[in-house]
């Protein structure tokens, strides 16, 4: 063979393995979409029939129908006695309740509390903590305790307190969700024996143990009496450019995982662009048109590891700890060690994170002086706040956290079209489907604006480019925001604060979340609030279902002219409903009491964990 011919065979070769691997890497790469299993179920476009086609039914009445039935049998299986109660609580985690489960169910029974049983979120926190002995697990509270940015409640003869140890580091966040969490037990302290409580200064979550570690004890330090340097080694409060919370993340999942495969993990430039499309401002009618049942608090970033580019908690700059130490913070994502508690925005009472609160006279309404009919209320999707929502560890990837991400959709005044679908105004029963342009939408349904900008230089760009693609406008006091229908609710750091405020208002929620809660158990999406994925592209479709087609959609449509869009829709009867039924989850499951009634059963079973000998703390009829 000449030369010439066998080079040029050589390269074909070349050219045919690397086709060959990069068709492997797009398939592997929506092979890993499409292994997306997380508690929500995706009700497909393909059913419905857009562009143009015509159909009688709506998955949105489905889904709240379903939704109201779940949480009315849940509401109805709970435990009305104690003997039930007990019962319950041996069929489902297999064991006696702790000490004081008599005490704890008169308390909760004299403060009407609804969820008697619902507590599954709770053991599952503390599950990995029966595997060590309750000298160790005293052993590990004393040594998370002198790591930085955590503080101690102590109990001590049946009294709480607030003790910040400092360690070095002046944090400005030091002991506030510790003085929050002393505040909630106050009404029972005096029935605990002595214990110490680690509460996390931050919003963050903390623990991320390894996976071997979790799956082969045997292979890992059980033993701590080394001390906690043995455990964790030079522990700084923050990254220092030596790691990232992803790269912490990631080690939690199995081997086998995409997110432990180092290539599949970061994804080459090429990759990440066809991935990138999943969260960018074009339209995909699947998406447009697809409602989540829940929101993406399941949602595995270990079998989709290209999603955590768009999740500001993977660039967080505090450091997280490799250990299982126990720390109650006030949410966690999944795959985190954290022990949920009540936040303390939602426990205590400040005019940023309350409603009805009345600063000066110093007292909690049931109506918020803001507060405005339901008739009077703005039909545009509002939302107010700062460019939190990350860090910079590393740095460059601000833009695509949750919040820019909203904010530069709703921004977005381009030709974009974005596939709409919404009822036929004529009055025959079929909804119909067309194509409006980003600008008319967000021009017409948007009211989203960044208040401060945080972090400015973590932004690719800087401050100009950031005013250069996201709105900004004044900051809003938290009244402000009772005179719109729809209330849109984002991460932050972490958890958002003021969703509790936004359920007692009368305005509907409109939420999207990867944490878990206190209360995650307790309340039902698409009854108490309408769920957001974290795409966030089937926003102008939940619009155009509850308030009806707006001008330019009936534009697009060549339907101007034709009758009051509203005069045959109950859209917005039904988000009424919602915005109802939220409020009043807030009044009878979402209260102070009921929080304080959740720590209280926290408090007995970490006591069980304090305990040399388990059974004796644990209850029995």
């Amino acid at each position: 063979m000449p030369a010439v011919d066998a080079a040029w065979a050589y390269r074909r070769g070349l050219i045919f393995i690397f086709a060959v691997f990069f068709v492997s890497v797009q398939c592997g790469v929506f092979a890993g979409y499409k292994s997306e299993k997380p508690s929500r179920k995706w009700l497909s476009v393909d059913a419905f029939g857009l562009a143009g086609s015509k159909a009688k039914e709506h998955p949105i009445p489905k889904l709240m129908k379903d939704a109201e039935e779940r949480f009315k049998g849940m509401l109805n299986r709970q435990s009305e006695t104690l003997d039930a109660a007990v019962v319950e609580y041996r069929n489902r985690y297999d064991m006696d309740p702790p000490k004081g489960f008599d005490e704890w169910f008169a308390f909760a029974k004299q403060n009407e509390f609804r969820m008697m049983d619902e507590f599954d979120g709770l053991m599952e926190d503390l599950a990995p903590f029966r595997n060590i002995s309750g000298k160790e697990f005293r052993r590990r509270v004393q040594q998370v305790s002198s790591l930085p940015s955590i503080d101690i409640v102590r109990v001590r003869d049946g009294k709480g307190s607030t003790v910040n140890l400092h360690n070095g580091f002046d944090d400005a966040e030091a002991s506030s969700r510790a003085h929050g969490f002393r505040r909630m037990i106050e009404p029972f302290e005096q029935r605990l024996p002595d214990l110490d409580f680690p509460i996390n200064a931050k919003a963050e979550g903390r623990i991320l143990v390894p996976w071997e570690h979790q799956k082969y004890p045997n292979l890992t330090t059980q033993d701590s009496s080394g001390g906690v340097h043995s455990m964790v080694g030079d522990f700084t409060a923050d990254w220092r450019g030596s790691g990232n919370v992803w790269e912490a993340y990631r080690r939690t999942c199995a081997p086998t995982s995409p997110a432990r495969q180092l290539f599949s993990s970061l994804r080459p430039s090429v990759v990440n662009r066809t991935i990138r499309a999943l969260y960018s401002t074009d339209a995909d009618p699947a998406q447009e048109f697809t409602f989540a049942e829940g929101t993406d608090t399941r949602f595995s970033f270990c079998d989709n590891p290209w999603a955590h580019y768009f999740q500001g908690h993977f660039f967080s700059d505090w450091r997280t700890i490799s250990v299982l130490y126990p720390i109650l913070s006030p949410a966690k994502g999944l795959g985190f060690g954290d022990i949920r508690i009540p936040s303390h925005y939602y426990h205590g009472s400040t005019p940023k994170y309350t409603y009805g609160w009345d600063a000066v006279n110093m007292i909690l309404k049931d109506v918020d002086d803001m507060e405005m009919p339901w008739e009077l209320k703005n039909d545009k999707i509002f939302w107010r706040g700062a460019t939190t929502g990350g860090g910079s560890s590393p740095p460059g990837f601000a833009h695509q956290y949750q919040r820019q991400r909203f904010v530069r959709m709703a921004s977005d005044r381009s030709r974009t079209e974005h596939t709409v679908v919404f009822l036929d105004p004529s009055g025959s029963g079929e909804y119909l489907s067309t194509v409006v342009p980003a600008s008319a939408l967000n021009e017409e349904l948007m009211d989203v604006a960044f208040t401060t900008a945080v972090d400015k230089n973590n932004y690719p760009g800087g401050l100009a480019t950031m005013q250069k693609e996201l709105r900004f406008s004044d900051p809003v006091p938290l009244g402000e925001h009772w005179s719109h229908k729809y209330l849109v609710d984002f991460d932050g750091m972490s958890y958002s604060g003021r969703f509790m405020a936004f359920l007692a208002s009368d305005s509907a929620v409109v939420k999207s979340t990867v944490y878990q809660e206190f209360f995650s158990d307790w309340i039902q999406p698409w009854l108490h609030f309408i769920p957001l994925s974290s795409t966030y592209k089937e926003i102008y479709n939940i619009h155009a279902f509850f308030s009806g087609p707006s001008e330019s959609t009936l534009v697009a449509a060549n339907l101007t002219g034709t009758l009051d869009k509203r005069s045959t829709h109950d859209g917005d009867r039904r988000l009424r409903r919602i915005a109802r039924a939220g409020k009043h989850w807030k009044r009878t499951v979402g209260r102070k009491v009921d929080m304080e009634v959740y720590v209280y059963r926290l408090c007995l079973e970490y006591a069980r964990l304090w305990a040399d000998d388990r059974d004796a703390v644990s209850y029995t009829l």
